[in-house]
């Protein structure tokens, strides 16, 4: 049997499984065959819906085992403690979080708007001696991602805030060397608040963002145009793929070298 499902957490904690549904396949069988298969997983959880509300959570139906969800996720050495049923985390991310870290130098400041319970942040900290400053809006999140900066030993150099990008951004212009925009949809809403984060001689920016076959095209634009509002150049260095939503729609990263037009 074919069955999609990712696995959060350890062999060591227990693991969460969340599943796909399959037509034609009842939830409890999906449940008895990934417990057949993972002995480690303790609940097992049905997507019943799309990303809603606020904070853009899914929710998860328990189908089988245990009603405590909440996990610790190892990954290259990190710790994430939280909980699928009230905050997001993608485990298949693990190697785009890599990605955007190794393009940190050392002694930037970086800025992770919706930090989430911290993936990215905690990844670029631990591979580059960088300060890191990440703003998460849902409060399960925040309180997670305060969690696993302490769960790492990372507090000299992660800074959790928990609130809105559209309020902590001001009090944060002018400041950073890198921002980092992980939410592909509707990050580019806040697309002026990234750019007056950036300092005055320049930075780099990761833009989200999802489509069809345009979505690099269509990136590029938005990111330029609010760029130029704010006389700014927004020089694109690429792009890349990181998943798929559906047949011809992607999550993909756009990255940036922002600079004011007379900062050669």
């Amino acid at each position: 049997m074919r069955i999609a499902y990712d696995l959060i957490g350890s062999r060591e904690t227990g693991a969460v499984a969340i599943v796909e549904p399959v037509e034609g396949v009842s939830p409890e069988k999906l449940a008895d065959e990934i417990l057949r298969r993972h002995p480690h997983v303790k609940s097992v959880l049905l997507k019943a819906g799309e990303r809603e509300g606020e904070f853009r959570v899914r929710p998860l139906r328990l189908v089988a085992g245990s009603e405590d969800t909440e996990v610790v996720h190892k990954e290259y050495g990190l710790r994430f403690k939280l909980d699928p049923r009230l905050v997001y985390f993608s485990p298949r991310e693990a190697e785009e979080r890599r990605r955007v870290a190794s393009q940190v130098q050392d002694g930037e400041l970086v800025y992770v708007m919706f930090a989430g319970v911290g993936p990215y942040a905690l990844v670029i900290a631990s591979m580059r001696r960088a300060l890191v400053i990440g703003v998460e809006l849902n409060p399960h999140a925040a309180r997670y991602f305060g969690e696993n900066v302490r769960l790492n030993r990372l507090g000299s150099r992660v800074y959790p805030i928990e609130g809105d990008v559209s309020y902590v951004s001001p009090a944060l212009y002018g400041k950073f060397d890198r921002v980092v925009m992980p939410l592909p949809k509707g990050a580019y809403l806040f697309l002026r608040h990234a750019l007056k984060s950036i300092r005055p001689e320049g930075g780099y920016l990761h833009f989200y963002y999802w489509g069809g076959d345009d979505v690099f095209q269509r990136g590029r634009e938005l990111v330029s145009r609010e760029a130029l509002t704010l006389g700014l150049q927004a020089i694109y260095l690429g792009g890349r793929k990181v998943s798929s939503y559906a047949p011809r729609v992607w999550k993909v990263r756009l990255d940036f070298k922002v600079l004011s037009f007379n900062v050669k």
